[in-house]
């Protein structure tokens, strides 16, 4: 499959990206984002500890959650909370762009070997976990809590789309409809994190197939990974029904009606959420080469969306949001 011709350009008349439906930062934070997300439960997607207990709570899948790092005396006693475990990932609880993100994924007698491959003492853990608590890489630099999760082992039809970082599927859901999807893809340039601004890969996915449809990097259309020369048009996500089901559910868990979800595929669990967004980024408009404000004014005008369940609801999103991939 070749380039979806282009109607969102680098430099647009905002007339012109106003009739193909794009929606800009600040109608989103009016007439979504603060319309429809109660701001008392902000708390709830901002801090991922409380994301997980609420997973828990739901039954959503979800990567385990080993234990958590709240303060000094739980530093000194890091070895009894990870016990043997040879792989894992720590996080901070309301870290954002990835940052603060230590992944391991072996250990070496008193040495634990980072994804990187680098090696770092017990000395260097702790005092990562330390600067977790100091809020060094939370939101506001607030006090802050570690998360330590079971590491996740990407399903290996992902091989070659992604430098070094996990990919994963950011799903935007407008009162429990998922409504455009994409994956991010991690590259060099963005330092192994898919995150767009720093030159991640965005692939827009179709809703109704789950194959790509157009790949950009800092909003360009891009063919091939700038890494691996992956053919960028051949990413097709399987177990796409249990992944939009995944989506579509946490609005039931959140009461959020505008969100971001970030789902990962594990080889052996299948589809898992990862985190939540009150707050979705528009790139993912770019990356499907689509308006998000015909599909989200769609589903306001429908009368019964209220009694409508999750495997409803995704089947309306599979017949009124599908591109034709092919």
């Amino acid at each position: 499959m070749g380039f979806v011709p282009s109607v969102i350009k680098r430099y647009a008349n905002p007339l012109d990206l106003m009739h193909f439906g794009i929606m800009g930062m600040n109608q989103r934070n009016v007439s979504y984002i603060g319309r429809y997300n109660q701001r008392r439960l902000y708390p709830l997607v901002d801090n991922k500890l409380l994301t997980k207990r609420m997973a828990i709570e739901y039954g959503v899948n979800s990567p385990y959650l080993v234990g958590t790092v709240e303060n000094q005396h739980d530093i000194d006693n890091i070895l009894s909370i990870i016990g043997d475990k040879q792989e894992f990932c720590i996080k901070p609880a309301q870290g954002s762009g990835g940052k603060g993100i230590l992944v391991v994924t072996g250990r070496q007698g008193d040495s634990f070997i980072k994804g990187s491959g680098q090696s770092i003492n017990m000395h260097d853990l702790r005092r990562h976990l330390s600067n977790i608590l100091a809020g060094l890489f939370s939101l506001g630099g607030k006090q802050d809590i570690a998360l330590i999760e079971d590491l996740i082992h990407f399903d290996h039809v992902f091989d070659g789309y992604s430098y070094e970082g996990v990919p994963d599927t950011r799903v935007i859901v407008f009162k429990g409809f998922p409504v455009m999807c994409m994956m991010r893809l991690s590259t060099k340039a963005s330092d192994g994190k898919a995150n767009l601004h720093q030159g991640a890969v965005g692939v827009g996915i179709c809703i109704r197939t789950g194959k790509a449809v157009r790949a950009v990097q800092h909003n360009d259309p891009i063919e091939f990974h700038p890494d691996t020369n992956k053919d960028l048009f051949k990413l097709r996500v399987p177990h796409w029904d249990e992944v939009l089901t995944l989506a579509a559910s946490c609005y039931n868990m959140s009461g959020l009606g505008y969100i971001g979800t970030d789902i990962v595929l594990d080889e052996d669990r299948g589809p898992m959420l990862l985190e939540l967004n009150a707050r979705p980024g528009l790139a993912i408009q770019t990356a499907n080469n689509a308006g998000l404000v015909p599909r989200l004014r769609l589903i306001e005008a429908l009368p019964r969306r209220l009694s409508l369940n999750v495997a409803e609801r995704v089947a309306f999103a599979k017949e009124h949001f599908g591109v034709y991939a092919q």
